[in-house]
């Protein structure tokens, strides 16, 4: 909903999540869609109940890049910021200094408080304040990975054809649950000296207790943000906190670091299952760990301040598996869109997750100067077959190795229904629903629908309460992701599930045997796409395509925190570990072109992805089998030596975005004296992007894309088109010769509707080299 007034009112409009107030400046405080309102002044003299608008909670404060010439000194940016407050504070500095939580200078500036609302809003109206939203809370989102992919995992081997020596100068941030140092996918055995570039800390926590942290060659920082998580979760947070270190608690941080820089490990596996070498996609570069995520999630002010931090630190590569749940708000209303831009403009790649809604136009970090990446699968699958008493042996996944010495009398939960429960309630075993007279000593099949709420290790505990003996799980997510339960128990989709309630219904004493859970290569073809992965459209600019890149992301096995269940690997599923499969190969390609720009290495690893399988099928996107689209993959699966070798590339610069940000505070954000004062389609579909997207083509309409040549000096490339349906498609010109490394050449793709097609149509644009010159692909998306 838009509310216009004339142009010497203030003009008001919300965002799922912002209250907009100006040009270009915004309260962000989680309104709900549609929803719109001015925010009232508190009244003086109020009586009875303080009204909400008094409330305090944390505030982002962002101001963008910071006036050109202003000093950068801690102490006079401290001092603005404490003023700024006072001024909100009825000129009370001591209340100033006690709301302010963090100070941010490096890469951005800015500030963290604890404001009311109409605080807030008399700081969005203060000269240099580019907008004001609230803390929100983010959420979280290997052997044969690697091998799958083409890449050798013979622990620091050269990839062939390329020289990947100077990855160990190429320092990878995580920004996440912090790390387990001792873990041996961090060894720095072997590993030369620190690059004596870096400017990092190691925070090492409390000297002699659990929480001490210690860096290496390999891990060569460590950082931990708390004052964002406290102030929010107040006195719980004091039981939630394990180590107050860039210690890793939970596993996720740790999981994630190994999967994109671990080193080889030469017998990684989780309780036998997945069992091989396992290093990480760039063995030897550096990590420096940002512990910005603790045991119920991770706050907005804590994930900025690491932004800040490792923009000053020297990172070549920002890894997030992590953000904000869908749809996304304003990008200057979203810490990480914002540090990411501020990394971007300091030379450093930010990649994220797409996220894990698995419906259409979930996808989220939209922001086009991040790299996002969904979920893929490979061909390895962890199985633990169900023998039926007929002798049929159906196929079910997990990671349970429990061994059962007998069949078992098995029957659906619904039969089981306790108390209140009716028997559909109880078929999808909820807590307290079954009744252990019913259920001791049986299989119980259970049912779980799309978007349950239970997971399903919780709904084996349930069973495990209710004294059953096992538990199959009927899932119609059908996402192949596997898990431990806490009894016997193994999953499998509706089909095969329709199979064993058949059984069930055929003989008066039905019995099953769940086998433990093994690992079987090539059971299903690969790659594909994951049920859960979020898929686009952009809900915030379409004509940017999101996700760029898919990668492993299902079942991957990568080092864990022993700190928690006591292991030291784990299999987890999910776009978070998709994210630093393309981080490590992207800290290949900045090993190999030391120079690139953020926008060249991603432009290398999505113009060399592929959109074919292992059988050279297009890849297909479960749970339905159905062709993927780029709204699934973006420009497809990954392909690591590929990405290696590119041939060419589609630069941009971050001046190139500035079509992405509104408003006379232009000139705050990027810190020259541009502005602009609306964001047109035109702009965002002429970025010089990997990938052409055009949502709204009415008859005809012209893209111009630009190319660098980083391959053969002399080289020439001639353009195949694969017309969207209903689409005409030409290239202007057809043909484009380079005469040297580094040479750039324009071409103008022109659309023009035949038929109108409903909906979306997809199609690429191929350039193939000549001779040994690299072949590339950028898709084409068109909605008439």
């Amino acid at each position: 909903m838009v509310t216009w007034l004339n142009n010497l009112e203030r003009k008001i409009f919300t965002s799922p999540s912002c209250l907009h107030i100006g040009v270009g400046l915004r309260v962000c405080d989680g309104f709900f869609p549609g929803q719109s309102r001015v925010l009232p002044r508190a009244r003086s003299g109020a009586t009875g109940r303080p009204p909400l608008l008094l409330l305090p909670q944390v505030y982002v404060v962002y101001m963008g890049k910071g006036l050109q010439g202003d000093s950068d000194s801690q102490q006079d940016i401290m001092r603005l910021h404490h003023q700024m407050l006072t001024a909100v504070h009825d000129g009370s500095l001591e209340k100033a200094q006690a709301s302010h939580v963090y100070t941010y200078r490096s890469g951005f500036q800015g500030f963290a408080a604890k404001l009311n609302k109409e605080q807030a809003m008399r700081l969005a109206e203060m000269p240099g304040v580019v907008s004001v939203f609230t803390n929100t809370k983010r959420r979280l989102r290997t052997t044969h990975s690697w091998d799958f992919m083409g890449l050798s995992t013979n622990a620091e081997c050269e990839v062939p054809g390329v020289s990947t020596k100077n990855q160990e100068n190429v320092i990878v941030g995580f920004i996440d649950t912090g790390i387990w140092p001792e873990s041996l996918s961090f060894s720095d055995l072997a590993m030369p000296p620190v690059p004596k570039r870096w400017r990092g800390q190691c925070q090492r926590g409390e000297a002699n207790s659990p929480s001490n942290f210690t860096c290496n060659r390999k891990i060569i920082g460590g950082r931990y943000y708390l004052n964002g998580y406290q102030t929010e979760e107040g006195g719980s947070s004091k039981n939630a906190i394990k180590f107050i270190s860039p210690r890793d608690s939970s596993g996720h941080g740790s999981h994630t670091a190994s999967i994109a820089a671990g080193r080889f490990v030469r017998n990684m596996n989780y309780g036998g299952l997945g069992a091989g070498g396992g290093p990480g996609g760039a063995p030897m570069a550096r990590i420096a760990a940002y512990k910005t995520c603790w045991d119920s999630g991770c706050y907005d002010v804590d994930i900025l301040a690491a932004f800040d931090d490792a923009i000053r630190d020297g990172v070549d590569i920002i890894s997030v598996s992590l953000g904000p749940d869908y749809p996304q708000g304003d990008y200057f209303s979203d810490a990480i869109s914002i540090g990411s831009f501020h990394a971007t403009s300091n030379g450093i790649l930010v990649v994220s997750s797409a996220g894990n809604a698995g419906r259409q136009s979930s996808a989220t970090n939209l922001a086009p100067w991040m790299l996002t990446v969904a979920a893929g699968i490979t061909d390895r699958s962890f199985v633990s077959y169900i023998r039926l008493a007929n002798g049929t042996y159906i196929t079910g996944e997990s990671l349970s190795t429990y061994h059962m010495k007998n069949s078992v009398r098995t029957i659906p939960a619904s039969e089981a229904n306790a108390g209140y429960f009716t028997p559909y309630q109880s078929s999808f075993c909820l807590d307290s629903s079954l009744n252990r007279t019913k259920a001791r000593g049986k299989i119980l099949i259970c049912r779980r629908t799309r978007g349950s709420s239970e997971s399903r290790v919780s709904t084996s505990m349930v069973v495990k309460e209710a004294g059953a003996a096992g538990m199959i799980l009927i899932d119609e997510m059908g996402d192949h992701v596997a898990n431990h339960f806490a009894v016997p128990g193994t999953v499998v989709g509706k089909q095969m599930g329709d199979k064993i309630i058949s059984y069930i219904k055929s003989t008066r004493h039905a019995s099953t045997m769940i086998l433990p859970a093994k690992t079987i290569l090539r059971l299903q073809d690969g790659p594909r796409v994951a049920a859960f992965s979020s898929r686009g459209p952009s809900s915030l600019t379409p004509e940017i395509l999101k996700p760029d890149v898919a990668a492993p992301g299902l079942n991957i096995l990568a080092a864990w925190s022993p700190a928690k269940n006591n292991m030291h690997f784990n299999i987890l599923s999910g776009t978070s570990m998709a994210c630093p499969h393309v981080t490590g190969i992207a800290a290949l390609v900045k090993s190999v072109y030391p120079s690139w720009s953020p926008s060249a290495i991603k432009s290398a690893i999505m113009t060399t992805a592929t959109v074919l399988d292992k059988k050279r099928r297009t890849i297909a996107t479960d749970p339905d089998g159905k062709a993927a689209t780029p709204f699934d993959f973006g420009s497809g699966f990954m392909d690591p030596i590929k990405a290696l070798n590119p041939g060419i590339i589609f630069d941009a610069q971050p001046e190139d975005y500035r079509s992405f940000f509104i408003g006379d505070n232009l000139h705050l954000i990027t810190g020259d004296n541009c502005t602009c004062t609306h964001r047109s389609s035109s702009s965002a579909t002429a970025l010089n992007y990997p990938s052409i997207t055009i949502p709204y083509l009415r008859k005809s309409y012209s893209v111009t894309r630009t190319m660098t040549n980083v391959g053969n000096p002399r080289s020439s490339y001639r353009a195949v088109v694969s017309a969207p349906r209903g689409i005409n498609v030409t290239v202007t010109p057809e043909v484009l010769n380079f005469e040297n490394y580094g040479v750039k050449k324009a071409f103008t793709v022109n659309f023009h509707v035949d038929v109108p097609p409903r909906g979306y149509v997809f199609g690429s644009l191929s350039w193939h080299g000549n001779g040994r010159d690299a072949h590339l692909t950028m898709p084409l998306v068109v909605k008439a």
